[in-house]
């Protein structure tokens, strides 16, 4: 679903996200103080693994929701709920992902979801995400040290 946003003030959080090497895919590395910055981060990487995202414009904002039974089916619904994003109408390429709502008790996400549509001539095409795997997921959480990391596999 389409919803309004304002520019004025919108700021772009730090780059906290790697590619590591997996054997015919890729491993997403997403860190942040907060489990839920750290859901963020995997999001934007997945975006940016399908092309860069310093050609990305933010024109629109959509709101998606995800749910899961544990934190893992989450982890995996949300980033399924990006992947559709991209691969169907609006065709969105996200640039900032803004969780609204994380529900870590009923497993349940909302988010904004900012950028603009995928086009080809402005953006350059990166690799194609096929799907989102469990394999070898990792959510680590480290509330004292105000450190949480997650770790997944995308078919590629």
């Amino acid at each position: 679903m389409e919803v309004e946003f304002s520019r004025e003030n919108f700021l772009l959080p730090e780059m906290k996200y790697e590619y590591l090497d997996h054997t015919a895919d890729v491993q997403i590395h997403g860190w942040g103080s907060s489990l839920k910055e750290a859901f963020e981060q995997c999001g934007v990487a997945m975006f940016g693994y399908m092309t860069e995202l310093d050609y990305v414009s933010v024109e629109q904002c959509f709101e998606i929701d995800a749910h899961g039974d544990d934190l893992e089916s989450l982890l995996f619904h949300f980033l399924d709920e990006l992947l559709f994003l991209f691969s169907a109408e609006p065709y969105l390429v996200c640039k900032k992902l803004e969780i609204t709502k994380f529900d870590v008790e009923n497993f349940e996400i909302c988010c904004r979801c900012y950028g603009e549509p995928f086009e080809l001539g402005k953006h350059p095409q990166g690799t194609e995400v096929k799907a989102i795997t469990y394999s070898a997921m990792q959510i680590v959480q480290d509330a004292e040290a105000s450190n949480y990391e997650v770790f997944v596999i995308i078919d590629i």
